[in-house]
């Protein structure tokens, strides 16, 4: 008897046809997803420029934040970045920010993020460094900030007589102490630690000097002139002093020989007092998350760092023939040698 063979070809035609169009139905959603996804847009102004070190480490921090909470930059996401030098910068960095209407701007120190709050009522800041924002006036409710407004603060008034104390305890032959601070950015800020850096004065018999500065001729005249007595040193005030400024002011005490403490931790200081600012910045990621997931400022209350770390460059004391005691250096949390 003769065999008649089934069409198969046709049948597995047929079923390749249908696995097609299963496929494709299932594969058309997630390619359009992919294809749809909405790239968010943030902004961040911040005080110095993109070549100082602890600038990119600032930045870095809140980029790996924001990345270890899915928004990867290219994918869905896109930070606008600025850096700014001094106040006129500052200005025009901020609106060419808010003219470009990200979701969220990050922005440091205090001058950085009333720059923005000047220009929009709006987009939600973050800011990421700065001194006590009641007292500065950036917000009024810590708690539950109203307007726009919240973030990581760095520095309480307080802070301004341990600097003082500190100093004091590692160079215990200082009799005067400049307090340097930028005379175009920083003036109201400053204000609020001195008070009770003169009251720490009293107390350790120690005189203080204001120091204001507008650029580098005024940072080089003074401290000449300053340095001209024995026994004298150096205590910065925030904002922390750019890479530019912070460089001149470190190379300034080293030439003559002034023990200096620093508001931030800072590449080539004697020493410094203060919060890590780089984790400020990975910490301001997870408020620009729940902003862009739809939460209100009200919801995000302002949060301060609960530890202050005292590092000590001994290479720096070195430069200028300084001998650090030795029970200060045990009570360091860092010592650069």
């Amino acid at each position: 008897m003769k065999r008649t063979s089934l069409p198969l070809p046709r049948k597995r035609t047929r079923r390749r046809e249908f696995m097609g169009l299963l496929g494709g139905a299932i594969a058309a959603p997630l390619v359009a997803r992919a294809q749809g996804e909405r790239i968010r847009r943030i902004g961040v102004l911040a005080r110095g420029t993109e070549a100082d070190v602890v600038q990119k480490q600032n930045f870095n921090a809140l980029r790996d934040g924001l990345a270890k909470l899915n928004w990867v930059e290219g994918r869905n996401l896109r930070i606008e970045l600025r850096n700014a030098s001094d106040g006129d910068q500052i200005r025009t960095a901020a609106a060419e920010l808010v003219s470009l209407a990200p979701e969220v701007i990050v922005s440091s120190p205090t001058e950085a993020t009333r720059a923005v709050q000047q220009l929009t009522k709006t987009i939600p800041i973050v800011f990421a460094a700065g001194g006590d924002p009641v007292l500065t006036g950036i917000v009024e409710n810590i708690a539950r900030p109203e307007a726009n407004t919240t973030g990581f603060g760095v520095y309480e008034p307080s802070i301004g007589g341990k600097w003082l104390e500190l100093l004091k305890e590692a160079v215990p032959r200082v009799s005067e102490v400049a307090l340097l601070f930028d005379a175009d950015l920083a003036s109201s800020v400053a204000a609020t630690y001195i008070s009770s850096i003169e009251a720490a004065g009293q107390a350790l018999g120690v005189q203080t000097t204001k120091m204001p500065f507008h650029d580098g001729v005024d940072i080089v005249r003074s401290i000449d002139a300053f340095a001209a007595a024995p026994n004298r040193g150096l205590l910065l005030l925030p904002p922390p002093a750019n890479g530019s400024t912070r460089n001149m002011i470190i190379r300034l005490a080293n030439e003559h020989r002034l023990p200096a403490i620093h508001p931030q931790h800072s590449v080539g200081g004697l020493m410094s007092y203060a919060p890590n600012i780089v984790d400020n910045y990975f910490r301001a990621a997870s408020y620009v998350d729940r902003l862009l997931r739809g939460a209100k400022i009200s919801d995000l209350p302002v949060q301060f760092p609960t530890k202050f770390e005292l590092v000590i460059n001994l290479k720096a004391a070195k430069a200028i023939g300084l001998m650090i005691p030795e029970a200060f250096l045990l009570r360091a949390d860092e010592v650069i040698e």
